[in-house]
């Protein structure tokens, strides 16, 4: 396995795992407040979101990188 591949899943590990606990926790507090079984919830969420987030960050984040330095790149010609 490349340095490259190992640092790229490191980064779909971390990612997913930060983006959906986040808004796992947030959205579970919009749709249901802080009751007794927020945690409980929130951690159910999570769980089931974060294969999700990963697979997605896995598979699009080249995609996404490569817009980003389209954008962000200086106009040629200027």
């Amino acid at each position: 396995m490349s340095n490259q591949f190992k640092t790229r899943l490191l980064f779909s590990i971390v990612m997913s795992a930060l983006m959906s606990f986040l808004m796992t926790g947030w959205v579970t507090w919009l749709n249901l407040g802080f009751g007794p079984d927020y945690t409980v919830r929130w951690m159910r969420a999570f769980l089931a979101a974060w294969p999700a987030a990963f697979t997605i960050v896995m598979l699009c984040g080249p995609a996404v990188q490569r817009f980003s330095q389209r954008i962000a790149a200086p106009a040629q010609g200027n």
